[in-house]
């Protein structure tokens, strides 16, 4: 007997036509004062993630380079092809966060938050498909504390608006994932369409690694159930149209206008960065070569404190595996192969990062919370309540330090950011050219309007004896070497020091 007849045999034949999955699970019981307190810790949580979006500034390299790509889109006018350097095309990812950060300095200027804001509304409407979903299934208060845990693991959190591709593509899995679930469970047609609007949005913020990202959890899950026959119900003709009309022009016309972009993105960026090891081909930065594996690694740490309920579950084996075999929907089982899925793909890879364990968390989540509440139960009790107090104050004290830190006292922490250095170059040499010694740095050229230029040592010495006003942004290991050339040091700016031709005399 499958789950669905298992299921079915269950209820009324009425009700099957209308519900065919639906976990057996107990709602948590919370009262007003448990309520109130998850509000202020969400409350607590969205203040702090909205003051760091507007006072931190971007750092090197992922935010400001992602950054400096959409506010080069801005400012060229150019919203087909993301440029990594004026005239040179960014093929390492699609253009939907970058259209998304581009659109927010678009309408609000130039800056951080604008940049950010995007990003962030993407993050929120992960949490509330969370909520929704499990508000749906299980019950209003479970969908509350779930999206809390969601909302306050350490990766999500630090992702919620940070300038980079892996937020908007979580939103495509989950769209997927909760879509499909809705469409197969009778919620309506409307999810259905929702399975392949995830797909799109997925394509165009990541590539095909987010239909992957979907498709080994719902291949795992269909086979495990023998619930094939539920791709039925799914409007394949006009759902792949629509995929199709959203995704197919943008990559057809980046191919026209930079010749190549297909090739190195779906074999380059898609094979050879996972299966080689410090992969050469990458042709703006360097492969992150890890030990096979390490992805597992990365989730406990992304999904801190939250991580070490898995633990406490370890204690209860017999109860949890029950708690999975009486749910005859297979719902905590889709949970479990969405949430492992990214772990699943990124273990034999080597060329990885602890953000490929985004699309699986808002699962994770879900899980974590379901079954602890099965386990051990459906009421928390005060060692329960003190535990999450503790857990929620301890990574909202960690944020709240890094983010002060990075306001406050950025030079201590040697804050991966120009920011300060150009507005130091800018009040000393207003009109000079700022040169980067050592490699681009993308915050310096975000916060110079692209003016910033990376030169090498060579350059260096030829443009410090000219004797044109300009600025030098040089490493401190290279500072004594920079200073026999004459030049004004004008101090230290988290990772780099500041030099300025003697044009720049007295001024500081």
């Amino acid at each position: 007997m499958t789950i669905t007849e298992a299921y079915s045999a269950q209820r009324p034949a009425a009700t099957h036509a209308r519900k065919i999955l639906r976990p057996t699970l107990h709602d948590m019981q919370l009262d007003n004062t448990a309520r109130r307190f998850l509000l202020a810790v969400l409350t607590g949580f969205g203040l702090l993630r909205i003051w760091a979006m507007f006072a931190v500034p971007f750092t090197d390299t992922t935010e400001a380079r992602y950054a400096e790509i959409a506010r080069k889109m801005v400012e060229t006018g150019n919203w087909l092809t993301p440029q990594f350097d004026y005239g040179v095309p960014f093929w390492g990812k699609p253009p939907l966060h970058t259209w998304l950060s581009a659109g927010g300095m678009q309408l609000f200027g130039v800056n951080e938050a604008a940049a950010r804001l995007p990003i962030l509304l993407t993050a929120l409407a992960v949490l509330f498909l969370v909520w929704l979903w499990v508000r749906d299934n299980v019950g209003r208060n479970t969908a509350l504390v779930a999206t809390v845990v969601l909302a306050t693991m350490a990766m999500f959190f630090g992702a919620s608006a940070f300038v980079m591709t892996d937020m908007p593509m979580v939103l495509g899995t989950t769209l997927v994932m909760v879509g499909f679930w809705h469409a197969v469970s009778g919620a309506g047609s409307r999810w259905s369409y929702a399975v392949f609007l995830g797909l799109a949005i997925g394509m165009l913020a990541k590539g095909p690694v987010a239909v992957v990202l979907c498709a080994i959890p719902l291949t795992l899950w269909l086979t495990l159930t023998r619930n094939w026959h539920l791709l039925r119900q799914l409007p394949w003709t006009r759902g792949t149209t629509m995929l199709m009309v959203l995704v197919v022009p943008w990559y057809v016309a980046a191919e026209i206008a930079t010749p190549g972009f297909l090739h190195y993105f779906l074999i380059g960026e898609h094979i050879q960065r996972f299966l080689t090891p410090g992969w050469q081909g990458d042709l703006y930065g360097s492969g992150h070569q890890e030990a096979k594996g390490m992805i597992w690694l990365f989730w406990l740490m992304a999904a801190l404190p939250w991580s070490l309920v898995p633990a406490l579950l370890l204690t209860r084996p017999g109860k949890t595996l029950t708690t999975v075999r009486q749910d005859r929907s297979g719902w905590l089982i889709y949970l479990l192969l969405w949430a492992v899925s990214p772990l699943l793909l990124f273990t034999p890879a080597s060329n990885i990062l602890a953000a490929y364990v985004l699309p699986g968390l808002p699962a994770a989540a879900v899980l974590l919370v379901v079954l602890f509440a099965e386990v051990f139960e459906t009421q928390p009790g005060r060692a329960t309540r003190v535990g999450f107090a503790i857990a929620t104050s301890a990574i909202f004290a960690l944020f709240l330090a890094l983010t002060s830190g990075a306001i406050f006292v950025p030079q201590q922490i040697r804050l991966k950011s120009d920011k300060a250095l150009v507005a130091a170059t800018s009040a000393a040499l207003p009109d000079a050219q700022l040169y980067t010694l050592g490699g681009r740095n993308y915050s310096a050229e975000f916060y110079s309007g692209g003016k910033a230029r990376a030169i090498e040592n060579e350059d260096f010495a030829r443009l410090a004896i000219d004797g044109a006003p300009a600025a030098f942004s040089v490493p401190p290991d290279q500072a004594t070497e920079a200073a026999a050339f004459g030049l004004e040091n004008l101090g230290e700016y988290g990772r780099h020091v500041l030099f300025v031709t003697p044009a720049a005399g007295e001024v500081k």
